[in-house]
Formats: structure tokens, sequence, C-alpha cells
């Protein structure tokens, strides 16, 4: 058992320093702040406890915000303060929805009208502090989630949040990432 865990640690290191390898050399730095993030919308879990959700699906979005931010310059800072993050979909009790005998489980129904949002706050600074790119109380959402997710990877966890934040992302830095190309 020792020598699986050992083997599996070692693996893992080689991958991450391949993946540290591979990576680009560019990236901006990027702080975020989850600002009340026990207030919420929804970060519901179905089958885990809330806290543990949540962190695990924040941590999520911040390493996607992160890879996003791969394609600026080193030199830029993305600080970003998120006021509230609601996931697609509701999470029903699964005896409300037909399956089980309410066994404790729960269930994320995903409806065309549960769209994703999220509120934040983002500042885009050079390296000597120099505002690039600022907003304040962004209001992102999908509204049409259902339809533009239909090509990319649905089985992927927050699927539908990271299509959005990849459409955002895209629209808002699409000049500095072509700019330092």
């Amino acid at each position: 058992m020792n020598k699986l865990r050992t083997f599996s640690c070692l693996s893992c290191a080689a991958a991450v320093g391949l993946l540290a390898a591979l990576a680009p050399s560019q990236a901006a730095e990027v702080n975020i702040t989850w600002e009340e993030p026990e207030s919420y919308s929804d970060v519901r879990p179905t089958n885990e406890s809330r806290k543990r959700f949540r962190e695990r699906t924040l941590e999520e979005l911040e390493s996607h915000i992160a890879e996003l931010a791969s394609s600026l310059p080193e030199s830029q800072v993305l600080s970003m303060t998120v006021t509230n993050v609601d996931l697609a979909g509701q999470v029903w009790p699964s005896q409300f929805v037909g399956f089980g005998s309410g066994a404790g489980s729960d269930v994320r129904i995903i409806k065309r009208i549960d769209i994703p949002r999220m509120t934040f706050s983002y500042t885009l600074a050079s390296e000597d502090g120099k505002v690039i790119l600022s907003a304040k109380d962004v209001k992102l959402k999908d509204m049409d989630f259902m339809e533009s997710n239909i090509r990319r990877n649905r089985t992927e966890s927050l699927s539908y949040e990271k299509a959005m934040l990849n459409d955002w992302f895209s629209d808002t830095f699409s000049t500095q990432v072509a700019a330092t190309n």
C-alpha cells in the first residue's frame, strides 16, 4: 500500500513538472477574492457538505480563471472580487423529482431558466500598477447556456460556468492578448 502511495505521489510530481515545463512562460498574476461565499445565490451541493463543495467549486473556478489569464502578459495583474455565484440549475431532493424514496440524496436539475450567473469587479493592471482595464459590478450571465454549450464538454465539472467565463474573458481581454502576440 505504501509503495502504491509513493508511486502515485511521484507520478503526480512528474506530471506537475511536465505541465510546468510545457506551460507558457507568459502568464499574468491572478488575485481573486471570494467575498462572503457563504451568501452566494447557489453553490449548493447534491451529496457533499456545503462547505467542502463550495471550497472545491471556487477553487475550480479560480483555477479556470488563472488558466484563461495565462494568455495575458506576465507583467500584468488581474484582480477580481467575486460577490455572487449562481450555478446553472437547481438542487432538489431526489424524491421530489422521482429519483428515489428520499434516502438523503439530492440531484441538480438543469433547465433553460436556471442560467449560470456571476457578479464581480475586476482590474487588469500593469506591473507598475497602472490600470489597463477595470469594471465594477459586472453581472455576468449566459442566457443561452444550453444551446451554446452543445459543442462543449458537458461532462466536465462546471462546464456551463466555465464556458460563460471563457466568453467573457475572450470578449473583455481579446485586445490585450492580441497586443502581446
